[in-house]
């Protein structure tokens, strides 16, 4: 199954140059990620459903149909993450072909460096070792490092590696300062990272309290209804109005929480 942010009958993948690359825009599911993404669908939904009406039948019913949804979403949030991932990579790739500029080697050779240390930190499989093997199969092959860099650039969905695509472009076709724009390049996005994080930290304590928020009417509903303090299990007309109306405030609150604690920079 395809996944992103253009459906598969619109969008057309972006294979790269050479045929065999990824394109970031989108996200395949496998069987483990189907296998995850149903089970935490249909719990989430036939718990939420079983709490609020206690009615066994119409919770499965629910979750199986929250299960059948839940592979979109959990496919975009694996997109994402993979695209956080590969930001961090990059980050680390600046890193290395600024090593190399700084020890007087030329583009192909750093590119080459950079491929080992890639190897040497994420593994054969990374996707930062993946796009730098097609990189040093084109430079091989007489392809300019200015179009494979568009190429991965386009790909990628990332901003930071459009843009170093971009500048390096124009830097490297009128004999600008490689070592100075990968070097910068690594700043702006340590600077951007950094920022990121001190968000995160500052955000933390909010974000667990909305999670918890999100929990307690569960948990308010069952503690009620097994207490005897009330009918929250009753299925009158009245009760059951009352229940869908704050269900969907309830939907309406989880949307608009994730929305403000979602700061991009």
């Amino acid at each position: 199954m395809l996944i992103g942010k253009k459906k598969a009958d619109t969008y057309e993948e972006k294979k790269g140059i050479l045929g065999n690359a990824q394109d970031y825009h989108v996200y395949h599911m496998k069987k483990p990620d189907y296998l995850l993404a149903y089970l935490i669908g249909f719990s989430l939904g036939a718990v939420v459903i079983f709490a609020f009406f206690r009615i066994v039948l119409l919770a499965v019913i629910i979750g199986v149909i929250t299960a059948y949804m839940a592979p979109e979403y959990f496919g975009e949030y694996k997109r994402k993450q993979r695209q956080v991932q590969l930001r961090g990579q990059f980050r680390d790739l600046m890193e290395s072909l600024a090593a190399s500029y700084s020890a007087g080697k030329n583009t192909v050779d750093a590119f080459m460096d950079a491929r080992q240390d890639m190897i040497s930190i994420y593994g054969d499989d990374a996707d930062i070792v993946d796009e730098l093997k097609i990189i040093c199969t084109g430079l091989g092959n007489n392809i300019n490092i200015e179009v494979l860099l568009q190429d991965f650039a386009k790909r990628s969905e990332v901003e930071d590696i459009q843009s170093f695509a971009d500048v390096f472009e124009i830097c490297n076709r009128r004999g600008g300062d490689l070592k100075r724009i990968v070097g910068e390049t690594r700043d702006i996005i340590n600077d951007k990272m950094e920022i990121e994080m001190e968000i995160e930290t500052m955000l933390s304590g909010n974000k667990n309290e909305f999670y918890i928020m999100m929990v307690m009417p569960v948990v308010i509903v069952l503690s009620l209804s097994s207490s005897g303090l009330m009918s929250a299990a009753s299925n009158t007309f009245s009760s059951i109005v009352i229940k869908i109306v704050c269900l969907g405030i309830f939907g309406i609150a989880y949307v608009l929480g994730k929305k403000i604690i979602d700061i991009k920079i």
